[in-house]
């Protein structure tokens, strides 16, 4: 007799008969709890933006971070446990750091990537370095690599990440997901893809959008500078965006 559904989602290398690992599966569940975040690319550059949850006035938004630089041409934001999260933006930094010192180059965003998601896979191993469960964390990561190309890949709790055009994570990623997919296209500006951007938050947050309670980073290609160069806008620049819409 096959066990039970509860006896297969307590271990987290164990196949269940339908060829299901549950505890990879609630992973992804508890991301759709997380803030929104959206990314989108564009020939010119790569915009992120996700929300700020302030559950107290007595709260300082400043403190919250979803979106972090990796190196000076790779960021990234997170949806889900942002716990979990710095383990993995950590080791993200230090590969970055460990490829230039060693072969004086800049990382690619791809293989930055791959580094994060090869430790995302080694749960369940038992050694100091490994969890003892899967990463209940999404991550879109977003750069422009030394040969101008503008990458955004979204990484989920399997390990597994992929590219995008433009992609939703977090709470309301469905209704996100559906309007990019509405109204993304390829030749977009930076401009336009950040004010996109803007936009789909504006239409799932439940809260009124505003500078505080949002967060914006960009990846601009720069045209006489190989890679380009990743910064968080200020709060002032968030201002002018908002009252454009």
């Amino acid at each position: 007799m096959f066990q039970s559904r509860s006896e297969y989602d307590r271990g987290v290398n164990v196949f269940s008969p339908e060829g299901r690992i549950f505890q990879v599966e609630y992973a992804i569940e508890a991301i759709k709890l997380g803030s929104t975040a959206v990314g989108v690319q564009t020939k010119e550059g790569v915009c992120l933006a996700v929300e700020r949850r302030i559950t107290s006035p007595l709260m300082i938004p400043t403190s919250i971070e979803k979106i972090v630089e990796i190196d000076d041409h790779i960021g990234c934001a997170m949806s889900g446990l942002i716990a979990d999260s710095r383990i993995l933006i950590d080791h993200a930094r230090v590969e970055a750091q460990n490829h230039w010192f060693t072969y004086n180059e800049k990382m690619t965003v791809e293989s930055v990537t791959q580094s994060v998601s090869n430790l995302a896979l080694s749960f369940g191993e038992y050694d100091k370095k490994s969890m003892s469960r899967p990463f209940g964390v999404a991550i879109l990561t977003a750069g422009v690599d030394e040969n101008g190309e503008s990458i955004l890949l979204h990484m989920d709790p399997s390990g597994t990440y992929l590219k995008y055009g433009a992609k939703a994570i977090g709470a309301g990623s469905e209704g996100a997901q559906a309007t990019l997919e509405e109204q993304y296209h390829k030749s977009m500006t930076l401009d336009d893809g950040i004010k996109l951007c803007l936009n789909v938050l504006k239409q799932v947050m439940e809260e009124k959008i505003s500078s505080t309670n949002i967060e914006v980073g960009v990846c601009k290609k720069e045209e006489n500078q190989k890679p380009g160069n990743f910064h968080l806008m200020e709060k002032e620049t968030i201002d002018g965006l908002l009252s454009a819409l």
